[in-house]
Order: structure tokens, then sequence, then C-alpha cells
């Protein structure tokens, strides 16, 4: 079960800044202002969002990124982007898989022999698409205070595997159900590692970051700090008469090759861009991946490593990928013809109001990928997926 969202930040004043790119011309103004500041009023210190449209690329902010000097969040700034990750790990499996270096339904075994505990074989296609009745993570974090306490703590991606899976048995038998598995990604991650012979940041950089030119994206493992962040990341760990604590500095290799990227709304625009655009695999793979099973989370379904959902406002399709990491929430989410993009988040996410969670994608999201302010069915008693870390 997870923690339950709650606590509300008072006296968050609203701070609007918008922006465009240097010699694109983008739209004086969006509704997405609007909607970044119903997730501030609903009790979160800040959100920001980059949004591609016909007229060019709109940047804006609300509230603060910074509690202590009030400092606006800065749209164009650094933020974890947690489950969205997957998504780049899994570009760089099937790029694998297109190479002929793996098959989608090769028993991770033969690469990887002796690292799950199971004598039923799984699949490089079940791990991707979470189907693999993998447990989802390590056993961790009993309290709200211990994500404070425990940040510093650094784990290595066999040690990951192991604890998450010794003693445990497999959910349901491989291929049978569907089960959001961090854990299954931490095992792609070191398939990656077997089948190249060099690190999986290695291959992120010289398969993705490099040749997208995604300049403010990298793959950090135990280093803890983020430069140069569009906001601070905080929670309300102490309870509710205590401050925000300041979790932007954190040792996230326990989410590894699930969780532990660091990019920006602009590169996450482009990276999905080059993905959907059939830039990054092959046509073939790419129609894999959009394969989803419908349902998995909430409205969303699943593929491998893509999440997606038919569009409220009638439109084509919507795909990418949503994250959670204490800290920090991210949406980024993009029409299937590649007319309309919306990365976006807030700088506080597992004691954030279910009601911010809920502006987050049903008003930025959904206004910045229909043009419009959201129609009233789409936001009307959606369940928004959790995408983290199990936390008690």
């Amino acid at each position: 079960m997870g923690i339950k969202r709650a606590g509300v930040v008072a006296g968050v004043v609203v701070a609007l800044v918008a922006g465009a790119a240097p010699g694109v011309r983008a739209s004086a103004d969006s509704p997405v202002r609007a909607a970044l500041a119903r997730v501030v009023e609903a009790g979160v210190p800040g959100s920001y969002a980059a949004v591609v449209e016909e007229t060019g690329t709109w940047r804006g902010s609300a509230g603060v990124g910074d509690v202590r000097t009030g400092r606006a969040p800065d749209p164009r700034g650094r933020i974890r982007v947690a489950s969205v990750t997957k998504t780049f790990v899994a570009t760089v499996v099937l790029q694998l898989v297109g190479e002929g270096r793996i098959r989608l339904d090769d028993p991770v075994g033969d690469h990887l022999p002796g690292l799950l505990p199971y004598a039923e074989p799984i699949t490089v296609r079940q791990l991707l698409g979470h189907t693999s009745g993998v447990p989802r993570d390590i056993t961790h974090w009993q309290t709200l205070e211990e994500v404070d306490t425990e940040r510093w703590e650094a784990f290595e991606p066999r040690r990951l595997v192991r604890l998450a899976t010794d003693g445990v048995p497999l959910l349901f038998p491989p291929g049978t159900g569907f089960s959001y598995s961090n854990t299954g990604y931490t095992v792609l991650g070191l398939l990656v590692e077997r089948v190249t012979g060099r690190p999986l940041a290695t291959e992120l950089e010289r398969r993705v970051f490099r040749p997208l030119h995604l300049r403010d994206t990298s793959f950090p493992s135990y280093q803890p700090f983020l430069p140069f962040p569009a906001a601070h990341g905080y929670e309300r760990l102490h309870g509710e008469q205590a401050p925000l604590t300041d979790v932007t500095t954190y040792v996230w290799s326990r989410l590894w090759a699930s969780g532990n990227l660091v990019s920006t709304p602009d590169d996450l625009n482009r990276f999905f861009r080059a993905l959907l655009g059939g830039r990054l695999v092959r046509a073939d793979l790419l129609a894999r991946m959009k394969d989803v099973r419908p349902g998995a989370l909430g409205p969303f379904g699943y593929g491998l490593g893509l999440m997606g959902v038919t569009s409220p406002c009638g439109g084509p399709d919507w795909w990418g990928h949503g994250g959670d990491v204490p800290g920090y929430n991210t949406w980024s989410m993009h029409t299937d013809d590649l007319a309309r993009q919306v990365s976006a988040g807030m700088n506080q996410d597992i004691t954030a109001p279910a009601a911010a969670h809920q502006h987050m994608l049903l008003s930025v999201v959904t206004t910045g990928l229909c043009g419009a302010a959201p129609v009233a069915a789409a936001a009307a008693g959606e369940r928004v997926p959790y995408l983290g870390p199990t936390l008690p």
C-alpha cells in the first residue's frame, strides 16, 4: 500500500513565467498557464511544463521552486524523471533486438544465468511489458522518515535484484498477468550491460543522449546532486506541522534502470519526438512498443516501456510515460502524430494531495494535448497511477 499522499502547502504564491527557445516562435500565452496554477492551488510548492504545439514551444511554471528563496520554478531546468527512465532503457533494449544481439522471446536466464531465483523462464518481452510476475521492488522505507534518513544508501544493481527476489515468489506465472515491476527493469539494465560489455550509462549516452543532443539528460547512478534544477524537490516527511523536507539531493541508485534518469522537459519532448517519429527503433519494434495491454495502469494501456491512452478530445492517441519519485512527479505525453507534446511536473510527489496529482495529469497534460480546457467527462473520476518505488 502506498504512503497516503497528503499535506497541503499553505501560503503558496503563484508566479507564472513563460518563454520560448531562441529562434522558435511560441504562443504568447497558453491555457496550460491556468492548469499549472490549479496544481499549485491543490497544495504543492510548484509546477512546470514545456508544451510543443504548431506555433512553437511554450514553457511556463507556477508557484515556487525553492521555498527558502521564493524563486519560481525554471521549466528549462533539470528534474528527476523517475519511471520515464523505463522508456529510455526499453529503447536501448529494442535497439539490441533490432541488431540481432538478443530476441524479445529470449529467456533472460540465457544471458544472465542465476540472476533470478525462479525455475520458470522469464523473457525479455515479459520484463519490458511488466508481465513477468517479478516482484516490484526491494522492501524498504517502513516510515516516511526513512525516505529522508536513507537518502545516502547506495545499491548495486545485482543487490537490488537479490533483495527484491530472494525468498519472494513470482506474483503469477510469467506471461499470465500484469504487475508493474521496477525490479524487472533493473534486470533489463543488467542485460544491456551483459550483451554490450559496457555500463548502462555508457549505452544510454552513446545510443540516445548524444545522437539526440540531449545535453541536460544524464544517468547519474550513485551521484546524489541535481545541478541546475528546475525546482527543488520536497516532501512532508516529519508530520503535518513540520516544514517540508528538501529531498533534491539523493542517491537514487535504488531505482537504477527503472528510474534514475535526470532530464529536462525540453529534452523529454525531444526524445519522444525521435522515438515516436521512428528515429530510434525499427518500425516493427516501435509497433510492438505500442501494442498495449488495455487498462494496465488505470486509464492507461502498457506496451513495451510505453504507456498509451485514447485521447479524451477525439484526436490521435497519446503515448509516453509518467514517473514518481520523492520530490518529483513527471508526465511526458505526446499525440501520435506529434502535433502536440507535453512534458510537465511538480516538485512534491508521495505526500502531495491527490487533487494535485489529478490536476497534473487531467488538467495540465490534457489541456496541453487537447489545446483547450480538459473535457469534463475525461477529468471525472480517473485514477492516476503511481509509478514510483514501493512505499509503506
